[in-house]
């Protein structure tokens, strides 16, 4: 698309990061970067998120509460140029206070601060560098927080919420006695922002605890000298709101056209979506259930309909009595969004590799070229274990059981890679990398096993994990929808038998004839299916063995390649030792028919390219520090993501991981697992429910879940390794013991504290500690909230903490949040950097 208006932007940069203009009188006047985050709720502003030099980018308009029409008009208009400006690639988005999207919320990691004023509401902008201050900001949320300004009285507290009275040279953090661990922490980053950015550094942070108020008798005298003395019971906590209720509303796509000479929006289709329904020549709007509107301009829609895109979005929301809230996103043909393209049931661009080295390509035969797994290669680059499903070359130890009567029977090795449908297996693939042992443990499924074979199935496979001391990654597997490493197991002798079991002295279901479908072109990804053994079965696509009392016909359909022939010949041999006859299709001799009971149509279009589904991976938080169940998204994702009292689940289309954080609670686990299958079941584009479902551990994430995130560390958790199984995978690769504290839902036992702090846990010591082993390894043993080391003097320390090393006693997640990074990484800096980081972060 052709730049409309090269200079009407002339200060916008095109290099990667944040930029922020507030609109007045129709003109973008920049925001000073040490006012990131602060936003005016009498004013309207752009954010230009500028992803990579020259490349994708988002453009946010804001919406303040308080700001009047003609500024959001003009912040309308003023986005639209700017994405023209651009080059019409940049994805818009409509943000209004206190209702923004998880991606918006993720560029201020401190959290976001809403203030009274601006232009429009005819109040005056606070000055913020300066020391005459005066205000109250109420801290919500757990992963991205935001800072209210509310009047500056007791009436505006309540017991859930963290507050801050900032009056300039001091800022007291208050927290609510129904706040959590990880709310206070994130209210301290937040004082900790306003002193660094606004303040030069150069202000006071102190921390009362709301349910100890009477350890804090200065603090709370100067916090009553500005709020008064206060009076009555204070309010309960107000409950967050939940943020991702999108995917569980009904999805609709509405066309969007001026053909009439005045923009009319018409439905199309209802979930579940396909790619075919947008055209390039026109523009379409996604209604998620009125929590969300997503726009899609198509490259050959008219420039009328592309430019009243975001003011048709708006429109309808009016039309339909939707929230003002309700957010829009505004994208172009080629520039798709992840969540956009997530509401398709597949999703393909031009050229799209496919695997290694091959590109989609409309109109050609499904030739899928065999793959040689360099496992070095895997190890190195784990983005590329991830792509391809593969933590190595499946060369690995193999050590298979059955479910006999909700007990473990170990199955003979003669007969690996024959599964009957109404049995379940565990299956245990160990292997070696980086010097170390790791494990994954396979739950296999079959489809008429009973529901106590599917439990016990899962109850042993715990059992097996804790003979491993926690160390295996465990995955659920449904019959017909095994994972790629689980086929290279076997080498392209996977047998899957429709039912039947195959326990000693079960004597096989009678049949005269069985019909074997064989799928695969290398020893990776073969295996053979029982189907019915009826014409309607085959497949111009594939291979079939049919087995009858006189002979076994192996069958060849037009659409199968030479690589596909071979492993179906090679398959045969493992299926029936005796001779076979060669048949090709339509050349089939009067016996196969009769063997299947008589001709009947079947599948015969061949089958096309088919990429892999293009849909960037999605990460949720699930988390009950709130006191309820819930998940959240996080965008941009990072390693430093992971919380390790959460569990997060991470969604890659072709599967789903349940990442297990140390300290995450019973609870929360459970829970996860219930929520991961309620999204795959509610997903608007109609999700597989047999997608296999991978849990991992802190600390023993295999390559095909590091590969999804840039710049893993693989030994950011190992200092909270125990001594035993310390590199060498025998031992928990997480927090052995370590108890994170003060945490709302947590079974963690609690210890007392001496006066001047609140509770923090650790775990009994013994007899045999040796502080100065401790001292010397880097890390303590005791773990404490943040809030109760920062800022604080040594007399307020309790026994046996030493004031010089605060740092010693911060949870690995703690410590590189405030310290910027890991333990290992800190003890490598020269001492007078160490210092300098510590000062910063208020732990001197």
């Amino acid at each position: 698309m052709a730049d409309p208006a090269p200079n009407l932007f002339p200060n916008v940069s095109r290099k990667p990061g944040l930029q922020i203009w507030t609109i007045n009188n129709m003109e973008m006047v920049p925001v000073p970067p040490q006012g990131y985050g602060n936003f005016f709720e009498g004013d309207c502003y752009l954010v230009l998120y500028q992803r990579s030099a020259g490349g994708a980018a988002d453009i946010h308009y804001w919406i303040g509460g308080s700001s009047s029409q003609d500024e959001q008009g003009a912040a309308a208009i003023l986005v639209t140029q700017l994405d023209e400006s651009l080059g019409g690639s940049p994805v818009q988005h409509r943000q209004v206070q206190g209702a923004e999207s998880p991606s918006f919320r993720s560029y201020f990691k401190n959290g976001l601060i809403y203030k009274k004023g601006g232009v429009a509401s005819g109040f005056q902008h606070v000055e913020t560098n300066c020391y005459s201050v005066l205000r109250l900001l109420r801290v919500k949320g757990r992963k991205n927080v935001t800072a209210t300004e509310v009047d500056v009285s007791w009436n505006s507290f309540n017991k859930g919420d963290i507050f801050l009275l900032d009056m300039g040279k001091n800022i007291i953090q208050w927290n609510g006695p129904q706040s959590n661990r990880r709310e206070k922490l994130k209210a301290v980053l937040l004082a900790q922002d306003i002193r660094d950015r606004e303040r030069g550094g150069r202000a006071q942070i102190n921390v009362v605890e709301g349910s100890d108020e009477e350890d804090s008798p200065e603090l709370m005298k100067t916090m009553m000298a500005v709020l008064g003395q206060r009076t009555g019971q204070m309010k309960d906590a107000v409950p967050d709101d939940s943020r991702n209720k999108a995917q569980h509303q009904s999805v609709k796509l509405y066309h969007v056209t001026d053909n009439s000479g005045k923009l009319v929006v018409q439905e199309v289709a209802s979930q579940p979506l396909t790619q075919d329904l947008l055209h390039s020549t026109d523009c379409y709007l996604v209604d998620q259930g009125g929590s969300s509107l997503l726009v899609w301009k198509g490259r050959q829609a008219s420039p009328v309909e592309r430019r009243s895109a975001l003011s048709s979005a708006v429109g309808f929301i009016k039309a339909k009595s939707y929230p003002a809230t309700t957010n829009v996103e505004v994208m172009s043909e080629g520039a798709e969004s992840a969540i956009f393209k997530h509401l398709f049931q597949s999703w393909r661009e031009t050229n799209q590799t496919m695997g290694l080295g091959s590109t989609y390509s409309k109109g050609r035969i499904a030739k899928v070229e065999q793959v040689k797994f360099n496992v070095m290669e895997l190890h190195a680059r784990p983005e590329l274990a991830a792509q391809q499903r593969m933590v190595d070359d499946a060369s690995g130890d193999v050590k298979i059981w059955r479910i006999e009567n909700v007990e473990l029977a170990e199955v003979k090795p003669s007969s690996y890679g024959q599964f009957y449908g109404g049995d379940c297996y565990l299956v245990l693939y160990s292997y070696r990398m980086s010097s170390r042992q790791h494990y994954i443990l396979y739950m296999w499924q079959g489809r008429h096993a009973t529901r106590d074979e599917v439990t016990a199935c899962a109850f042993q496979a715990v059992n097996v994990d804790n003979s491993l001391q926690g160390a295996a990654v465990q995955v659920r597997v449904v019959m017909g929808k095994e994972p790629r490493h689980f086929l290279a197991i076997f080498k392209g002798k996977l047998i899957l038998f429709e039912g039947g079991t195959g326990r000693p002295g079960v004597a096989p279901p009678s049949t005269d004839t069985r019909l074997f479908q064989v799928r695969g072109t290398s020893e990776l990804n073969t295996k053979a299916t029982e189907v019915p053994a009826r014409a309607s079965s085959l497949n111009t696509n594939d291979v079939f063995l049919l087995k009858t009392p006189a002979t076994s016909y192996l069958w060849y359909g037009k659409g199968c390649s030479g690589d596909e022939r071979l492993m179906g010949r090679a398959m045969s041999d493992v299926l029936s030792k005796e001779d076979k006859q060669v048949v090709m299709e339509d050349q089939e001799p009067a016996e196969f028919w009769v063997a299947l009971g008589g001709k009947a149509p079947y599948a015969r279009d061949k089958r096309y390219s088919q990429p892999v589904p293009l849909h960037a991976p999605r990460l949720f938080e699930c988390s009950n520090q709130t006191g309820r169940f819930q998940m959240e998204e996080v965008n941009d994702f990072t390693q430093t993501d992971l919380d390790e009292e959460d569990v997060m689940l991470l969604d890659t289309w072709e599967e789903v991981f349940l990442w297990i954080g140390s300290s995450a609670n019973q609870h929360e686990t459970q829970e996860a697992v219930n929520s991961a299958l309620d999204y795959l079941r509610t997903h608007p584009a109609g999700r597989d429910l047999d997608t296999p479902l991978i849990s991992v551990k802190q600390g023993y994430e295999p390559p095909t879940f590091t590969g999804w995130f840039n710049a893993w560390d693989p030994h950011k958790w190992s200092v909270s390794r125990g001594a035993k199984g310390e590199g060498d995978g025998t031992g928990p690769g997480y927090g052995s013991g370590v108890v994170s504290g003060n945490r709302s839902g947590s079974d963690a036992p609690q210890s007392p504290t001496s006066a001047g702090s609140t509770m923090f846990s650790c775990y009994s010591r013994g007899s045999n500690w040796d502080p100065q082993a401790e001292e010397s390894s880097g890390v303590s043993q005791h773990h404490m909230a943040p809030e109760h080391l920062i800022n604080r003097q040594p007399e307020e320390m309790p026994n046996g903490v030493d004031p010089r090393q605060k740092e010693m006693y911060l949870s690995d997640v703690d410590f590189e949040n405030l310290l910027g990074t890991n333990r290992a990484d800190f003890l490598r800096l020269p001492a007078w950097r160490q210092s300098d980081l510590k000062k910063k972060a208020g732990l001197v």
